[in-house]
Order: C-alpha cells, then sequence, then structure tokens
C-alpha cells in the first residue's frame, strides 16, 4: 500500500503527476448525504486523469450521480455495478470510458443496485464480493487511481467499498450537522479494519462547501483539523454554484468552468492527493481518532454491525 503523508510539496498542476505503485484504491465515504462524495469522486479522478494517471471511477450509488457527471450511459438493466457485485459480472465487463475526458473510466451504477443489499443476504462472504472483483481486474488493468463512490449510508454496498479499499476519504461539509455523524463513521471503518481489512485506513479528509463569509466553517474545519491532523487536505473545497451546475451538463467542474474557484481547488486538492503517493517520508496514520489532540464535538456512535 502507498506510504501516505502531507510532509511533501504538491506536483505543480501543469505537470505530469507521479503514478502510485501499486494503484491507490480510495473510497469515498460519508453516511451523510449532500456532503460532497460524488463531487469529490468525479473532480478528483478528473483531475488526475488531466495530469496523465489514469483513473476509475466506480460508482456504488443506486441514484448513479457519478454516472451522470461523467456523462455515461446508466439506464435500469444496462451493465453496471449491479451485475459485478451481485451476479458476479467480471469488473472489466462494466467498465467504460468516459467521453471526452482520456484516461479516466467509469464502473456505471443504476437503479438496479438498490436492491443489491437484499438480494446479498443468504450470500456467502457477501461484503468481499467488490474486493474479489476488483482484485481480478487490476491484474491486468492499467490504472493509477481506483475511486469508490459510495451511497449514503453504512450499508452492504458502503461495507463493500471499504473492504475493496486500501484507504477512505472522508468529505466533510464545513457545517455543523456533517459532523455528527462522523464518529459514527469512524466506528464502522475500524470495525472493517478489525474484522475484514487490516489493510484499511483514513488517509485524507477533504473539507467541502466552505463559505468563508461564516463563523461556523471555520469553527468546523478547526475541529477538524485539530482531531484529525494532518489527514485533513491544506486544500478547502469552497462553496459554488458552478459545482453544483455542472453535474447537469454531464460535465465535471474541470470541463465545465475549468477557471472556476471550485476547477482549481478540486486541481489542488487531487495535486496533494497525488503528492502523498510518492513523499520520501511516510507517517503512519490510524484509522481513529488520535490520543494526543482533543477530542471533537462529535455525538458518540451507536453500536454498528457488519454482515456475517
Amino acid at each position: 500500500m502507498p506510504s501516505v503523508s502531507r510532509e511533501t510539496t504538491p506536483p505543480q498542476v501543469g505537470d505530469r503527476w507521479p503514478a502510485p505503485v501499486p494503484p491507490r484504491v480510495l473510497t469515498i465515504a460519508n453516511q451523510k448525504g449532500g456532503v460532497g462524495k460524488t463531487t469529490s469522486a468525479v473532480n478528483l479522478a478528473a483531475a488526475l486523469s488531466q495530469h496523465g494517471l489514469r483513473a476509475l471511477v466506480i460508482d456504488l450509488d443506486p441514484q448513479g450521480n457519478a454516472s451522470t457527471a461523467l456523462a455515461v450511459p446508466h439506464a435500469a438493466g444496462s451493465p453496471s455495478m449491479y451485475d459485478v457485485v451481485v451476479k458476479g459480472k467480471p469488473l472489466g465487463d462494466v467498465v467504460v470510458a468516459a467521453p471526452d475526458l482520456p484516461g479516466l473510466c467509469c464502473a456505471p451504477a443504476t437503479i438496479d443496485l438498490a436492491g443489491a443489499e437484499i438480494e446479498l443476504v443468504p450470500v456467502v462472504a457477501r461484503e468481499m464480493r467488490l474486493r474479489k472483483a476488483l482484485t481480478s481486474y487490476l491484474r491486468t488493468a492499467e490504472v493509477d487511481y481506483v475511486i469508490i463512490d459510495c451511497p449514503p449510508s453504512l450499508g452492504l454496498l458502503t461495507v463493500n467499498a471499504l473492504v475493496a479499499a486500501q484507504e477512505v476519504l472522508i468529505p466533510v461539509q464545513c457545517e455543523y450537522y456533517a459532523l455528527e455523524g462522523l464518529s459514527q463513521l469512524v466506528h464502522t471503518i475500524d470495525l472493517v479494519q478489525t474484522e475484514l481489512n487490516p489493510e484499511l485506513e483514513i488517509s485524507t479528509l477533504l473539507l467541502t462547501m466552505y463559505d468563508a463569509r461564516t463563523k461556523l466553517a471555520d469553527a468546523v474545519a478547526e475541529d477538524v483539523r485539530a482531531h484529525f491532523g494532518r489527514r485533513v487536505l491544506d486544500t478547502i473545497i469552497p462553496r459554488s454554484v458552478r459545482i453544483s451546475e455542472a453535474p447537469g451538463f454531464g460535465q465535471t467542474i474541470l470541463s465545465y468552468d475549468p477557471g472556476s474557484r471550485g476547477a482549481r481547488a478540486y486541481v489542488q486538492a487531487a495535486a496533494e492527493l497525488a503528492a502523498a503517493a510518492v513523499s520520501p517520508a511516510p507517517v503512519q496514520l490510524s484509522p481513529g481518532p488520535q490520543r494526543d489532540t482533543p477530542e471533537p464535538r462529535f455525538h458518540r456512535p451507536q453500536e454498528v454491525q457488519l454482515h456475517g
């Protein structure tokens, strides 16, 4: 697994960025909706591909918003992640190139995926379905980054994504309510690491929807940085109407308005992400809260039961 560190200078945004060896597999997770999971998944992947890296976005959300943003067809019944996770179809059979985005591919989601958790109840090792498919795919596929977009829940699809990944990237909206479920998510990740995937770690947190006009945004950012330290990217994604508009045109913000604040912020965040893969001074990160940092003002989590 690549070492992760924030103690290095990100590559310049105009450069060809270094490729990680082996490929990095990141799950973007947060059970709260509307925090920028899908937006971050597609725009980070687009920024990586624009700088010479090959990226695959796996859309595990039945809503299929990542597929929409990348202009990848995902009508009900079309080849999708439902076929991979439920039917056991090879991942390569559903991966398609994103139009007008060289180096970027997508494994789309369809509404059929909404019933996957029920259909997988009798399946043995159902938490491992995506991991097995992805491991097989990566044996022959030429890809540098795999970014998995999760649904806004901590159900079986998200658990599959956590088991398949090496790293978790958590987008955190700069508003109070975005913090409420964060300790629940960290607790779930800790359980997955203990029971199913010891390689998993929280490597990155990305502050999103930042509104500089509010004191609350600064307070949330300060609280998250105090708790998670160098795992929080320096770059903050601003609240932007242009970012919200882009998916409606089947585009990432980098294509829709490349000169906007949002586009520049996502490119810089992707540069930080790329720099972490080749840092000469790795920092071992714990998937849970740091002992020497103050407790965040989060609600304590309820016990999470993994599917057995």
